[in-house]
């Protein structure tokens, strides 16, 4: 195996080990290594998407809208359990995709009280484009693994995912 230099993690680790030699210190270079690849793959992704229009946030409400399939509806409980806001975040939230023109509101036929919130055409047309871009990005962001090596991490991942995700108890 080649040498590498150290990233910016092994830094975060020596400095920690120097300061504090009794601590264990390898669940931080995995855990950070984690949380900086996702603050960085957001990172590039962002870009892509202002590109379409979309702010922060937009895309994962747009993403949950497209994935319930025609008539690309759910109401906004479903969609709060898609991203991590409170309702009022989600309803400020909605209200500038509705001004956007990415989604609409309406009532519910099966709740008086209830609405939904549906993809308009733009909306649909923006989240098919950017979910392109996004899987992409993923993509090639990935390909300095062989396919054994993808395999073999999605299953790591979903095995610690498993033990701390409520929302797949």
């Amino acid at each position: 195996m080649a040498h590498r230099a150290p990233d910016h993690i092994d830094r975060i680790v020596a400095e920690w080990r120097r300061e504090r030699p009794e601590l264990d210190t390898a669940p931080l270079a995995i855990v950070g290594r984690l949380f900086r690849l996702t603050a960085l793959a957001n990172g590039e992704l962002s870009p892509d998407l202002a590109d379409l229009g979309l702010q922060p946030g937009w895309f994962d409400l747009l993403a949950a809208l497209r994935r319930a399939g025609a008539p690309y509806e759910r109401n906004p409980t479903e969609l709060l359990g898609t991203v991590l806001l409170t309702s009022g975040g989600m309803t400020k939230r909605l209200d500038r995709m509705v001004e956007a023109g990415l989604v609409e509101r309406r009532p519910d036929p099966n709740d008086r009280r209830g609405t939904l919130v549906r993809l308009t055409r733009q909306g649909k047309e923006t989240i098919d484009r950017a979910v392109e871009l996004h899987l992409a990005n993923e993509a090639r962001i990935l390909r300095v693994l062989s396919a054994k090596e993808r395999r073999e991490l999605d299953g790591l991942l979903r095995r610690l995912l498993a033990a701390v995700d409520p929302i797949d108890e």
